[in-house]
């Protein structure tokens, strides 16, 4: 069962939100970053509005962001006893799209510095949208996550094979 009071973002993660993220006119990551964790109430609130599940509560997601459109970007609470940056990064999106985008936070500032946000990495709606790997976030992941460096493609591989039921297992919540 996952500690529901950890609402402390990891500095890692921090850093990374601490970047500005260009859109450019989607020529790069949409993505806008929370200045804090969603509450507890406030998770739990869309994650029953998201699944249409009045039952469930948000306790196994930490929400950090959202696309434009209001998809949200989330650690995921699965790794039972393990600390937050140890958590996979997951993607729900506000049309029902779900993927698991990076194993770990480390992977997360990869996937980043490789110009890839959480919505880019588990679509592909836009099929000539291409990544603009970024320095600044290249120079967060070197920071915080040396030993993890790979690229972005390689990161949204590991993810999606270490966890392939993730959108089975959350499409089982749907009402």
């Amino acid at each position: 069962m996952p500690s529901t009071d950890d609402r402390q973002v990891p500095a890692a993660l921090a850093a990374a939100l601490a970047v500005p993220f260009a859109y450019n006119g989607g020529e790069g990551i949409d993505f806008e970053p929370f200045p804090a964790f969603l509450t507890a109430e406030d998770t739990t609130d869309w994650f029953r509005a998201w699944t249409g599940n009045p039952e469930l509560n948000g306790d196994a997601f930490r929400v950090f962001g959202q696309d434009g459109s209001g998809g949200y970007a989330a650690l995921w609470l699965v790794r039972s006893g393990e600390p937050l940056v140890s958590q996979p990064v997951v993607f729900l999106g506000s049309e029902g799209e779900t993927g698991v985008v990076a194993r770990s936070l480390g992977d997360l500032l990869w996937l980043l510095a490789g110009g890839f946000g959480p919505w880019e990495a588990a679509t592909d709606y836009e099929p000539d949208w291409a990544p603009h790997p970024n320095e600044t976030f290249a120079a967060v992941a070197r920071h915080f996550a040396p030993d993890r460096e790979q690229p972005a493609a390689t990161v949204i591989e590991q993810a999606t094979q270490e966890f392939p039921n993730f959108d089975d297992t959350i499409m089982a919540l749907c009402r």
